[in-house]
């Protein structure tokens, strides 16, 4: 039983080390890549949001009409 327990023990210390080299082969952001990423992610939410609000808005007075 204790060889099953070292094994494991083994094989994840083995992958937390082969996901610190992979991680040490990513291209990270820049500062600004990230800054101007995070903007478009933001309009393109909020832009979003009010699309789909001023539909649920239509569609909440369609239904108002029809039930009245």
């Amino acid at each position: 039983m204790s060889e099953t327990v070292t094994k494991r023990v083994k094989s994840r210390f083995k992958f937390l080390r082969e996901v610190a080299g992979e991680l040490r082969k990513v291209t990270w952001l820049g500062r600004r890549e990230v800054v101007h990423l995070t903007i478009i992610v933001l309009i393109v939410t909020i832009v979003s949001g009010l699309i789909f609000g001023a539909v649920d808005y239509g569609f909440s007075k369609l239904i108002d009409l029809f039930i009245r």
